[in-house]
This record gives C-alpha cells, sequence and structure tokens, in this order.
C-alpha cells in the first residue's frame, strides 16, 4: 500500500488528522477524518485526479457539518423497509396489510440497493415494470408514496440514514370506482345471497359503513332499547368514534339477529358462532346471477351515501353515518348516475313551464289592466 501526502489537506474545525490519497491496487482510496473517526473511501478511478476532488468533496460536508457521503453508502433498501414496517406496527396503523402489500412489490425492484442509487430514473423504471404488468395508477401511486415514507423515516433519523429524497413522480389517477346499487337491485342481489350473509349487506346498504367496521360488530355496541350503534375510537379507520340511530327496517333486522345469537360468540354477524371474514366467492356468485358481476362490497358504501343526499339529509350529517373525515372523498362518493341527470332534465323543463305560465299570466293581467284604463279613460 502507497500513501501519497502531496494531496493532504488541513484539518477543519471538527478534524484533528489531515486526510490522504493512497492506493490500493489499481485504484485511489482516500482516508478523511469526522470527530476523530477515521473513514476510508474508494474512488474507483486509477486517476489521481479523482480522487482528489472526492477528498476535496468530503471535507467539505464535514466542514459543513454534514455527514461524510460514504455513510449513506452504507445503507440499504432493505434496512429502511424493515424500518418502515416497524413504524406502521409500533404505531399499531391498520393499514399494515397494504404496506406489507407495496414493500414486497417494492422489493422487486429496489432490494439489495443502496440509498444513494435510489434515483428517480431508477423510480421510472420501476413505474414502466409495473404499468407493464396492468397495475392500476392508484396502486403504483400507493407504493410510490410507501417508498417516499421509508425515505423520508431514513432522513429524519438520528444521525440520518438517507442524504436526500429523490423526486418521486405520482400518476394521474384515472380509476376512480362510480358503481352503485339501485333499490330493486338491493332486493335482488339479497335473495341471491347465503342468509348468513344478507344481513351484512343490508347493514351497509343502510349505514355506508365500511365492511371491517361490520364485521367486527359486537353485541356490547348495540343498544336495541334506544336503537343506536356504536363505533368507538380506534374501532374506525380515521379512528374517531361514531353513532349509528338505526330506522326501523334495520332496529327490526337487528333485534331478529339478537334472538338468534351465539351466547359464546359477541359478534352481530356471524355463521355458526364464528365470526364472518370472507364471503368474497358468495357476493361473486350472487352479483353474476344479478347480471352485475363487476360489483363491489364497496359500492355499497357509495350508495348509501348518495341515498342519503337524495333524501335531503344533510351533508355534514351524512359524513358522521357513514365515516367519512374528509370533504374531498365524501364528495367521489356522491355519485351522479344517468337517473339524476334525467330528473334534472325534467325538473329544469318542469321549472321553465312553471315560469312561462308565470310570465303569459303577468301578460295577461297586464293586458287586461290597460283594456280597463283605456276603457275608463273613453267614458271620461
Amino acid at each position: 500500500m502507497t500513501f501519497d501526502w502531496s494531496s493532504a489537506r488541513l484539518p477543519g474545525k471538527e478534524e484533528s488528522r489531515m486526510g490522504c490519497i493512497y492506493r490500493r491496487g489499481k485504484k485511489y482510496w482516500i482516508k478523511y477524518y469526522r470527530n476523530g473517526k477515521p473513514f476510508s473511501e474508494s474512488s474507483t478511478s486509477d486517476k489521481k485526479a479523482v480522487a482528489e476532488r472526492l477528498l476535496k468533496k468530503r471535507e467539505g460536508e464535514i466542514a459543513e457539518g454534514k455527514l461524510p457521503g460514504v455513510v449513506f453508502d452504507k445503507v440499504f433498501f432493505d434496512e429502511l423497509a424493515e424500518e418502515f414496517l416497524s413504524d406502521y406496527r409500533i404505531n399499531s396503523k391498520k393499514s399494515i396489510a397494504r404496506a406489507e402489500r407495496s414493500v414486497r412489490n417494492l422489493r422487486r425492484a429496489f432490494e439489495g440497493m443502496r440509498v444513494p442509487q435510489i434515483t428517480t430514473r431508477q423510480i421510472n423504471s420501476y413505474i414502466e415494470m409495473r404499468l407493464a404488468e396492468g397495475v392500476v395508477n392508484a396502486t403504483i401511486n400507493r407504493e410510490l408514496s410507501a417508498l417516499k415514507r421509508l425515505l423520508n423515516l431514513g432522513a429524519r433519523q438520528t444521525p440520518p440514514k438517507v442524504d436526500r429524497v429523490p423526486y418521486i413522480p405520482m400518476l394521474k389517477e384515472n380509476n376512480v370506482r362510480k358503481g352503485f346499487i339501485d333499490y330493486e337491485e338491493h332486493v335482488a342481489l339479497l335473495a341471491n345471497l347465503p342468509q348468513h350473509v344478507q344481513p351484512i349487506v343490508m347493514f351497509a346498504y343502510h349505514t355506508g359503513w365500511r365492511l371491517m367496521e361490520i364485521l367486527t360488530l359486537q353485541w356490547d355496541q348495540v343498544d336495541l332499547k334506544e336503537c343506536i350503534v356504536r363505533l368507538e375510537p380506534g374501532d374506525t379507520k380515521n379512528d374517531e368514534g361514531r353513532t349509528l340511530y338505526m330506522d326501523d327496517e334495520l332496529i327490526a333486522m337487528m333485534r331478529g339477529l339478537y334472538r338468534q345469537r351465539h351466547f359464546r360468540c359477541p359478534y352481530v354477524f356471524h355463521r355458526n358462532g364464528n365470526r364472518i371474514k370472507d364471503f368474497r366467492k358468495s357476493w361473486k356468485a350472487a352479483c353474476t346471477k344479478l347480471g352485475r358481476p363487476g360489483l363491489l362490497f364497496h359500492d355499497l358504501r357509495r350508495t348509501a351515501v348518495r341515498d342519503m343526499i337524495r333524501a335531503g339529509i344533510p351533508e355534514v350529517v351524512a359524513m358522521r353515518i357513514s365515516g367519512h373525515k374528509t370533504r374531498s372523498v365524501f364528495d367521489r362518493y356522491n355519485i351522479v348516475s344517468q337517473k339524476d341527470l334525467k330528473e334534472a332534465a325534467v325538473r329544469r323543463e318542469e321549472y321553465r313551464t312553471q315560469k312561462h305560465g308565470q310570465l303569459q299570466n303577468s301578460y295577461n293581467r297586464l293586458h287586461e289592466a290597460k283594456k280597463v284604463v283605456n276603457i275608463l279613460s273613453a267614458t271620461s
């Protein structure tokens, strides 16, 4: 190993030794100090000038109080991904399953990659790969959000593990669902569903609650005397509790379920005393028989929001019932159908006819008044 002290520089305020350049095989390496701790780094070049520029860059970083870049080169995507998932577990975030799916897909492109290698160019390559696989924009954006989050968590640590977060482009989401279920379809759908699934669908149609909020509902949250159902903070997606006052149809259904309850099962919706966890197969079969194979259970949530607004329920009240926290999401669910547009045309025509009739009556009264004035003028 041959040392070249000709490029050694005076130490900065935090240094107690000088940096140096030396050769290891055919490549030039540099050595420098931060707070007395030595750092060695390859310039990856056999040219001395390249090593000199790298040494100067590292000394500049140290003089500014920054960690030298070689520190970040030792951090890999895998480490940040584990810390990202750990953050979800520590904070008991309800979307942990989605976060795990995002990380699994991100690992396909970034596993084993050093953090400085995760650039916008690499991210664009990942986006192209996912688009080629037929993945929708919304799913890709959730994965990109996970990538941005894990990099930001690394940058906020002390000491930081990420020097800078690259620009992460987001895709335009044009795949917003607009499905809803009319009352006649709702009745037909119930007829094609198993008996243990029917109350779940009816409850969702009336309330617009999320599926997991319904499936995890327990009898100690139901007050049949006061006809209310309560969700405590922490039981909902947005961690805000809410109270539902049931209408007559829901009350009758809940009382029937209460009479059929299993004393060892605390859940309102169950099958032979076991909580219902999944009924996608039954749902798909029923929708196919109905002639609507593309329907989603979530369409019941959109339908409930639309029907509440049609019924004249104030939007702020409807949001409290359905559990929407942000207005933007609520507006997306308040769907306008073809039937709504036709009704608007009819009402517009009725309005014009009414106004035309009012104007015609006013004109006739004015004409009659002029005739009276003329007669009086002639007699005088």
